[in-house]
């Protein structure tokens, strides 16, 4: 990342080649983001974050690699988005300081969404919006990027028709392919075909999400269908809790409630602000029932309610949860509620998720989920609906993207299945730049492309050694001693102090008493071999944690971290 280039520092991006690096996406679900570079500049594809796992103790949101998105600053023309989700636009926020100027392209509803997020942070007019759309082809350097509308499980999202120096590329984003809409766009295939031409594609780069799923995805009339049924037969409040950038499955409910005479209730920050941009937009329309439970309850039977919450993934402040365990100021779960979860479970959330149904069953309510309902369709094409955007653009190269590596392995398959030459599909991870010119595709020298942690206001401070010793104190605790000495003498004047956290409670109190002893004792040894004068504090301080942890894991069976202060006075 020399220079302002995603090329290798000893080679530079000529007329008639484009390189694309990943920098996210690949091998993992989230944290999309892709740097696509010509010689007249760099172009960003989609800017997403991906959600912690158990492993990332403490931390927000994980964000492309901060270090390398700043090398590029110089040479950005700007960001091109495909839709509105978290792992597509969530890490703008943090990456706009670093572009400041930057240009920034996306639909209506997408737009609306960044200028609420950078709004919030004060960094709005750091930025340049262009709207785009189906009609609006974007030339950006020697890159022209056209629309095509796909259908997804938010509104006005976009695959990347992009017409380059090396010819004809195709992204197709998130997708699906739904060949009767309730709303929007259904995919349509003869769009990819035109783009496309006689030729075909010279790159395809797909939606890799369920390449491990046999058929085609559960269409959306197909889960308005499951929803009517329970708003037919249910006799008590129906609560719903859903993804609050699912505006079209919002619109079904809202739909629903007034079919079947019901008030609709909401609860949720993001909820709110995401309803009031849709319906801003007129892409939903809000029944005239309607309330926000921040401003009011309406005051009716629980037959003719509705609310709609966040917590689709179990999340410990969400609506839901607050409700299911008591902690919500307004709202508590009644016996005879239907509650239904209209999401998937994202990888690592089961356990909450599974809790929190507990929970909600304990509370005697009635739970329908993905498994046992059709109350949840996914926005990501399925294996056929994968051949048939490959049989309809016929790419020559072909590079699986989204996706957890056996995903993008999966897809590749299905790809040679499809006609493409098993030398011309290419399996690429996060870092890795492919370049593409008139003789071919190759695969440059891996860069390092590991993503950034963002722990409160601190952005790639926490690491690998942070996270280790937040394990090792949530593992086994941690212990504190502190003691003064006199400066001339070298006598302990006061202490040593222990305070503990997470190692023993009290009856274990004759531990810490013994490890005081070895405090002293220490201290006694340094001074029998040193002049006060020059008594070694730093040596003293790592000998009494070492002591310390070997005693420990003696005693107790336990490694806590110990941090050793010691004052001269």
């Amino acid at each position: 990342m020399q220079g302002g280039t995603c090329a290798d520092e000893n080679m530079s991006v000529q007329d008639d080649q484009l390189l694309i690096l990943p920098l996210g996406g690949l091998g993992e679900i989230g944290l999309n983001c892709q740097l696509w570079e010509t010689s007249k500049g760099l172009v960003m594809v989609d800017c997403g974050l991906m959600f912690p796992s158990d492993e990332h103790l403490g931390v927000d949101v994980l964000i492309p690699h901060f270090g390398m998105v700043r090398s590029i600053r110089d040479n950005i023309l700007g960001i091109v988005l495909t839709h509105g989700h978290e792992d597509h636009i969530g890490a703008l926020p943090w990456i706009v300081p670093e572009l400041r100027g930057v240009n920034i392209y996306g639909s209506p509803l997408t737009l609306a969404l960044v200028s609420h997020k950078l709004e919030e942070r004060g960094i709005l007019d750091l930025v340049h919006l262009h709207t785009v759309g189906p009609d609006k082809p974007q030339q950006i350097g020697d890159l022209c990027f056209h629309f095509l509308p796909v259908c997804h499980s938010i509104p006005q999202g976009f695959a990347l028709g992009v017409e380059t120096p090396v010819g004809k590329i195709l992204h197709t984003g998130d997708f699906k392919v739904d060949p009767n809409p309730l709303s929007g766009a259904g995919t349509d295939l003869a769009l990819f075909r035109d783009f496309a031409g006689e030729e075909g594609v010279r790159l395809l780069m797909s939606d890799s999400t369920n390449s491990d799923r046999e058929g085609r995805s559960l269409t959306e009339r197909q889960v308005m269908d499951s929803l009517d049924a329970v708003f037919a037969r249910a006799e008590g409040r129906i609560i719903i809790t859903l993804f609050s950038s699912h505006l079209q499955r919002i619109q079904e409910v809202f739909d629903l409630a007034v079919k079947y005479d019901r008030v609709v209730l909401i609860s949720g920050r993001s909820l709110a602000n995401n309803i009031e941009m849709a319906s801003s937009l007129g892409i939903s329309r809000v029944p005239e029932a309607f309330y926000n439970a921040h401003m009011a309850i309406p005051d009716v039977p629980d037959e003719k309610l509705v609310i709609i919450v966040t917590g689709a993934q179990g999340e410990p402040m969400s609506a839901l949860s607050r409700m299911a365990y008591g902690r919500h100021r307004q709202l508590h779960i009644h016996r005879g509620d239907t509650v239904l979860m209209s999401s998937r479970v994202i990888p690592g959330n089961a356990r909450a998720i599974s809790s929190l149904i507990n929970e909600l069953y304990r509370q005697g309510a009635e739970v329908l989920y993905e498994s046992v309902w059709a109350i949840h369709a996914s926005g990501h094409a399925q294996r056929e609906e994968l051949r048939d955007m490959i049989l309809a653009t016929r790419p020559e190269y072909f590079v699986p993207v989204h996706g957890e590596y056996r995903h993008l392995i999966k897809h590749g398959r299905l790809a040679k299945e499809c006609g493409v030459a098993e030398d011309k599909v290419v399996i690429l991870e996060d870092g890795h730049p492919l370049s593409i010119d008139a003789d071919g595709i190759r695969l440059l020298e891996p860069l390092v492309a590991d993503y950034t942690l963002v722990d409160g206001k601190g952005i790639g401070d926490v690491g690998a050694s942070v996270l280790h010793e937040r394990r090792i104190m949530g593992d086994e605790g941690v212990v504190f001693v502190v003691l003064v000495l006199d400066s001339e003498t070298g006598y302990v004047l006061q202490g040593p102090e222990i305070v503990s956290r997470g190692v023993a409670f009290e009856p274990f109190r004759h531990v810490f008493d013994d490890a005081k002893c070895l405090i002293i004792d220490e201290i006694e040894r340094v001074r029998a071999s040193n002049p006060a004068s020059s008594l070694p504090v730093q040596d003293m301080q790592e000998n009494i944690r070492s002591t310390l942890r070997h005693f420990f894991r003696r005693v107790l069976d336990r490694d806590p971290i110990v941090v050793a202060t010691i004052l001269e006075v």
